[in-house]
This record gives structure tokens, C-alpha cells and sequence, in this order.
């Protein structure tokens, strides 16, 4: 895993329901919390792109259904600042499910992923079908 070099904005909280974009069988997945977040007390954690989460599955397989897995953010909806000066959003808020070394679950993913997230974690990188 590697720093992020862009300022994230942090589009997702403690709550969202995202997108699950690759081919385990998982559809649309809640976040539970962010590994690694420092934040205030008593305030919600939140994710950005490239934050690895811990996510509940809602819809999906009924073996992966109500059960707790890592992922990482890849896109999000909030415009957040790369540092050449472009603000930068996607249509829609999704996630790879990983494991807690990064490697990716599933075989492939579905849609573009931030380039952000592939520069972290450069084993979704590797099976992404497009980076953006």
C-alpha cells in the first residue's frame, strides 16, 4: 500500500450503501467502518477513495449475504481535487472487496477505477479493465 499524493475529499460514511463493481458475487454492500481512520471524537468515520473499509454485504450471494468483509473505495460520486487542478467525480459510489493485504477477491472489475486507488493498491490495478 502507498500514500495517496491527491487531497480526497471523503465522500462515504459510516452507513453508505455502495456499489460492489467485481465478480465475487456481492452486489450492493454497506460500510461498517475505515481501517485506519483518525478522526475526532464522536465524529462518523468517513472513506475516500483508496480507504480500505469494512463492509457488510446487503445483496448478493446468499453464502456472502450478513457476513463482514474488506474493501477498497475505487470510485465515488464527491469531486475531489488531483494536484494538477482537476476536480475529479464518477456516476456512481463503488468497491472491490479485498482481503486485508489488498489482494482482490474476485477476477475482475467492472468499470473504470480511480487512478488514485490503482497507484495504492496495485493488485486491483492489475485485474481493473480501466483506469482512470
Amino acid at each position: 500500500m502507498k500514500g495517496v499524493g491527491a487531497t480526497i475529499t471523503r465522500g462515504l460514511q459510516t452507513g453508505s450503501k455502495v456499489a460492489c463493481i467485481d465478480n465475487t458475487g456481492a452486489r450492493v454492500v454497506e460500510i461498517i467502518s475505515v481501517i485506519g481512520y483518525k478522526g475526532t471524537r464522536r465524529r462518523y468515520p468517513k472513506a475516500g477513495i483508496g480507504d480500505m473499509v469494512v463492509v457488510s454485504v446487503k445483496k448478493g450471494k446468499p453464502e456472502l449475504r450478513k457476513q463482514l468483509f474488506d474493501a477498497v473505495v475505487v470510485r465515488q460520486k464527491r469531486p475531489y481535487r488531483r494536484p494538477e487542478g482537476i476536480m475529479v467525480s464518477f456516476e456512481d459510489n463503488a468497491v472491490v472487496l479485498t482481503n486485508r493485504n489488498g489482494d482482490a477477491r474476485g477476477s475482475g472489475i467492472k468499470g473504470p477505477i480511480a487512478r488514485e486507488a490503482a497507484n495504492r493498491w496495485p493488485r486491483i490495478a492489475a485485474i481493473a479493465s480501466l483506469v482512470v
